[in-house]
């Protein structure tokens, strides 16, 4: 099975091509550029370089959020738009979980977050169990600290990973004092390649009802919503 991952959640644009559980090829960037303009030639650039064809692909997979809401509904959009004309199966990933599976030699639990502004991320909670990545808490939009404090109460050491820790790394360390660690730079930014590998192991979803997992409303949608009270 040949595979196209596809990951525009957040800053980092990543698209990787798998087959079985071989990497043929990957491609990762962390800038703050336009991915409308930018995805759609990566991926058809990555599919050349790796002379496969569009119409060779098996599946298409697509991190769903939460990040970005311009992000996540740009690849999303390209995903299903791919997924309906070439007829391939769609599977949808969260893009916490991607990031999580950063941590697979960590003996411990993994908290992959994002900034959410406001003293607020998206967060949740996994674990590896013999190499197969689990849930152990459901992806959520929080105040650190409110998350933090339920942390501290499993008295377990927990690997923080992502491009935002910088913004909490002193809030995270006055809570959890050792239970805490930072993952090396190199590991937050989510790869692609294990967006592919899970997703190859995830049920394909019905194309039409596949949507972003935006876990909380835009601003501008909340406040529309309060006034229709």
């Amino acid at each position: 099975m040949k595979a196209l991952a596809i990951d525009t959640t957040n800053n980092v644009l990543g698209i990787a091509i798998v087959e079985e559980d071989k990497v043929i090829g990957e491609y990762i960037t962390n800038l703050k550029k336009n991915h409308s303009v930018r995805a759609m030639p990566a991926v058809e650039r990555l599919l050349s370089d790796c002379d496969i064809t569009p119409k060779q692909l098996d599946k298409i997979i697509v991190a769903t959020g939460p990040g970005s809401y311009t992000g996540v509904r740009i690849g999303v959009s390209i995903a299903k738009t791919m997924a309906w004309a070439l007829q391939l199966p769609i599977v949808g990933v969260s893009s916490l979980e991607i990031l999580a599976a950063n941590g697979r030699f960590f003996n411990g639990l993994i908290s992959p977050l994002f900034d959410a502004r406001r003293g607020q991320v998206y967060t949740g909670l996994y674990q590896y169990d013999n190499q197969n990545l689990v849930t152990v808490e459901n992806d959520q939009n929080l105040l650190l600290t409110d998350w933090l404090e339920m942390l501290k109460s499993k008295n377990e050491r927990i690997l923080f990973l992502g491009n935002d820790l910088p913004i909490h790394e002193e809030t995270i360390t006055h809570i959890l004092g050792g239970l805490a660690e930072f993952a090396q730079v190199a590991l937050h930014n989510p790869r692609p390649s294990e967006l592919a590998l899970i997703g190859v192991r995830k049920n394909a979803e019905d194309v039409h009802s596949l949507v972003p997992n935006y876990i909380r409303l835009a601003e501008a949608e909340a406040k529309w919503l309060e006034q229709q009270k």
